[in-house]
């Protein structure tokens, strides 16, 4: 996808706050978008009338994402666990399967997914995500491992993609694009912190980077302790 010529852009996920810094960011940038949510939180993208088109629906219904992604050189997905039904795993498929030949695919997902097993996790944080996975699932409100399997399933894919793995989400103005390295356990990172208006600025920018095409950067705020002490040949630099 290039700036200059594609513009047409679907955002599934696009109620939440993560999906609306996305609507502005696209907006901002002179694209067209589209944006998939769930029809009982239609009501949250009030701000964008008359701005964006909206498709509701369930982000794992494939007639619903087959009209949204219908026309659009990039598709950004916010890949939800919700639920204990493979919603994050319909939701990807259906999203690889029915996107336009050559778009431009960009996932966002925890720093618990790994690519190739080379991520290193602190024991805190290990024994966090398996409390929380247990938990979630005992309450049918969320299954993480729905999540991996969705990863796992991007990562298969010829597509071109990229799943954009976040730190600790704060809010707060922009801190400027995020850096990111391909594996967690980088010294970049340790400071574990992304403002959520840049982490989805730094979905907005994979979009037209080819150098995170089939990656999967994990981020952190380029203003963070860490970033600012580390240097590293896999940082992105500012658009």
């Amino acid at each position: 996808m290039t700036t200059s010529t594609s513009k047409r852009v679907c955002i599934v996920g696009a109620s939440g706050k993560l999906g609306r810094y996305m609507i502005r960011h696209c907006l901002d940038r002179g694209y067209e978008v589209v944006g998939v949510c769930r029809p009982e939180s239609v009501g949250k993208l009030a701000d964008f009338e008359g701005q964006i088109c909206i498709e509701p629906g369930r982000t794992d219904d494939r007639e619903v994402i087959a009209r949204a992604v219908r026309g659009c050189d990039g598709v950004l997905t916010v890949l939800v666990p919700f639920g204990v039904r493979d919603y994050s795993s319909g939701t990807a498929g259906a999203v690889l399967d029915l996107a336009e030949p050559g778009a431009r695919l960009v996932f966002s997902c925890g720093w618990h997914i790994t690519r190739d097993g080379k991520d290193v996790y602190s024991l805190g944080f290990r024994l966090l995500l398996t409390f929380f996975t247990w938990l979630a699932r005992l309450l049918r409100f969320a299954d993480i491992d729905d999540q991996v399997r969705a990863c796992d399933r991007i990562f298969a894919s010829d597509r071109d993609w990229t799943v954009v793995r976040g730190s600790d989400l704060e809010e707060g103005e922009s801190e400027g694009l995020p850096v990111w390295s391909e594996h967690v356990g980088d010294p970049i990172l340790a400071s574990n912190r992304t403002r959520r208006v840049d982490f989805a600025r730094f979905m907005v920018h994979a979009l037209t980077d080819e150098a995170l095409v089939r990656k999967v950067p994990a981020i952190v705020s380029r203003q963070s302790a860490s970033a600012l002490s580390y240097s590293s040949t896999e940082t992105v630099s500012l658009a």
